[in-house]
């Protein structure tokens, strides 16, 4: 069972909940490290190894995906076995219930960047509470993103402000203070499958002469935690799935940004946008009518 987009903000975080979000970050944070530390050693074994496919012959998952994800899974049984895990490979599940949250879990965002050698993928741990397979019914309270190749991990919780540890220590993010949508460097991202690719490069002709640019990373986990850093302004793409952005959302929100879903028409999944409250209307208006018009054959 997939994860559904759309996160309800008025869904309530129960007290007992909200004084050990502080450790669940520090947990979520152990988990990203060590599953990355896990995926960069592997790397190796993962080229030589069999890689599968799944949505497309482009979009791919190695053994190191499934590594990862296991790694955390038993992690969380070991310390947390009362919550559910939902992750990418394995779905979810929860061995003993009782828990007010669930895990949610990109054990690679990025992978073919990590196939490559490109530094831009990592390790997605985040904490939702409700319902995570139902639109509408849960809310992210915890986010750790951890990028094995630079060190640099971003985590943030609710209520506790976006954080960036690396090298040089731990600073407090917040987003850009653009003002005008004209001047926003946008982050997003593409699909696997053709038909969706070919909606997107439609819409990008509508978009990209309306901002300052574009950049595509490829990792829709680091292009939330880019917004927080101010390194982007913001950030849109239409069909990632839950785990790919869970935890980005509450570092770009604890950030300062605005973090909304919007629809590109009936019959299409819905999209992300994480962007300063100056710009966040303008950018939604932009994206929003840029999708739906790109669903029109531009030859019929």
């Amino acid at each position: 069972m997939s994860g559904a987009l759309t996160p309800a903000g008025p869904v309530p975080v129960p007290a007992r909940l909200r004084a050990q979000l502080p450790k669940l970050r520090d947990l979520a944070v152990d988990l990203a490290v060590g599953a990355g530390r896990l995926v960069r050693a592997g790397r190796v074994d993962a080229l030589a190894d069999q890689v599968d496919t799944k949505t497309s012959r482009t979009d791919v998952v190695t053994v190191m995906d499934r590594a990862s994800e296991d790694y955390i899974r038993r992690r969380l049984a070991e310390l947390r076995p009362a919550d559910a895990v939902l992750g990418e490979e394995a779905g979810i599940g929860r061995d003993v219930g009782g828990s007010d949250v669930t895990w949610v879990i990109d054990p690679i965002d990025g992978t073919v960047n990590y196939l490559y050698g490109r530094p831009e993928y990592a390790v997605s741990v985040a904490v939702v509470v409700g319902d995570p397979t139902t639109a509408g019914a849960w809310r992210p309270v915890v986010g750790a993103v951890a990028n094995p190749e630079t060190g640099q991990v971003y985590h943030a919780y609710d209520g506790g402000g976006a954080y960036l540890r690396d090298e040089a220590g731990e600073r407090r993010l917040t987003v850009t203070s653009v003002q005008d949508a004209a001047m926003v460097l946008l982050a997003t991202g593409f699909g696997y499958e053709v038909e969706v690719r070919r909606e997107q490069s439609r819409a990008l002709v509508e978009i990209l002469p309306a901002v300052r640019d574009i950049r595509r990373g490829g990792s829709a986990a680091l292009d939330l935690c880019t917004v927080a850093s101010g390194v982007v302004d913001a950030y849109a793409e239409r069909g990632v799935h839950l785990w790919d952005i869970a935890a980005g959302w509450v570092i770009a929100g604890e950030a300062g940004a605005r973090v909304l879903t919007w629809s590109g028409g009936p019959d299409r999944p819905l999209g992300i946008l994480a962007a300063p409250e100056a710009v966040a209307d303008a950018l939604l208006e932009l994206v929003a009518r840029a999708f739906t018009g790109a669903r029109r054959d531009p030859l019929g």
